[in-house]
């Protein structure tokens, strides 16, 4: 296994380093991702960057994922008119605050917003 040294000021690196671009233009044709995990063990090597060659999908998208693609749009895109919406900010913000403490809500505002304008979603289309 590689071991990796890190120059002054940097501790670790996690994500994607370079990935290859949807166009192929001003890209690499691979993805460099770094990880790093943090957990108590005897060793302090944790760090691992891996190289993953850039593929093509072999099939198209099936139905399910359509609608499962469309939803997300649809669900996003309301979530972002509904969060500048200045009728519904302050009853909105009463209920995330009503909400947030209980065992199953939401922590965060636009946790909130996405399981209200999914939920919305769904009774619309009877998913």
């Amino acid at each position: 296994m590689a071991h990796v040294e890190w120059s002054a000021g940097i501790d670790s690196v996690s994500g994607a380093l370079a990935k290859p671009s949807k166009t192929g233009q001003h890209s690499c044709d691979k993805m460099l991702l770094g990880t790093h995990r943090v957990a108590p063990t005897s060793n302090d090597q944790c760090t691992r960057i891996y190289l993953r060659k850039k593929r093509k999908r072999s099939t198209e998208p099936s139905a399910k994922e359509l609608r499962i693609r469309s939803r997300f749009t649809e669900v996003g895109n309301a979530v972002r008119l509904r969060a500048k919406d200045l009728m519904q900010i302050n009853a909105d913000q009463a209920a995330f605050l009503a909400q947030r403490d209980l065992p199953d809500g939401k922590k965060t505002m636009k946790a909130y917003l996405w399981k209200v304008c999914g939920d919305a979603y769904d009774e619309q289309h009877g998913a």
